[in-house]
């Protein structure tokens, strides 16, 4: 059984929300009493996503935004708190992932693009401490989303090394990314700062 979680009174902010762990963990923050900000680079997803929560009855917020735009992302959280009136747990899920690729082989664009998506968790962590204000991360293992299928069709992946390569023998799912998030963002973890979670099936315990 799950933990429950009280999160009413409460703004969420989700990127990457149109699928995946992001969708996941915002439907969680919503069946907890947060209202949700939803961010996706993918307008139509997004909108899905955002029509399915309101149909469920929960305070949603659909907004467009590219992360790797930073007047984007300061334009979704302003309307944020413009729209909810604060901003309490933040999710930077926006992702990609590429092939893997030797370091000398990799393009000046590639770096640039995962760099510029992919967040900081660590100096993030220390600045912010001062101010009552906890980042941590989440390092999922090889999560059954709709980013990890793409992969497998395209044969980037191969689903059954996936699954050998951690000790549980499956994918993860993003629900479970979604209920270490809330617990993160819960009071029962007010001591957890800049920590790397690893949530992987023991991958990295191996």
């Amino acid at each position: 059984m799950n933990p429950s979680y009280d999160f009413g009174g409460q703004v969420a902010f989700v990127t990457g929300a149109g699928s995946g762990m992001g969708l996941a963990t915002a439907r969680a923050f919503a069946r907890s009493g947060a209202a949700v900000a939803l961010t996706d680079v993918d307008g139509t997803a997004l909108n899905t996503a955002a029509e399915q929560l309101v149909g469920d009855g929960h305070q949603v917020l659909a907004l467009t935004c590219d992360v790797s735009d930073e007047d984007q992302v300061a334009a979704a959280v302003d309307r944020t708190v413009e729209t909810f009136g604060r901003l309490d747990m933040a999710y930077n899920n926006a992702g990609i992932q590429i092939p893997p690729v030797d370091a000398a082989e990799e393009s000046a664009e590639q770096f640039d693009r995962v760099h510029a998506v992919n967040c900081l968790t660590g100096s993030a962590a220390l600045e912010d401490a001062p101010r009552g204000i906890r980042v941590n991360a989440v390092c999922p293992g090889t999560i059954d989303t709709p980013m990890v299928s793409d992969m497998i069709a395209k044969g980037e992946l191969d689903r059954a090394e996936a699954e050998a390569n951690q000790p549980i023998n499956r994918l993860g799912t993003a629900e479970e990314i979604a209920e270490a998030l809330l617990w993160l963002c819960s009071p029962g973890a007010a001591f957890v700062v800049g920590v790397a979670l690893p949530v992987d099936g023991g991958y990295v315990a191996q």
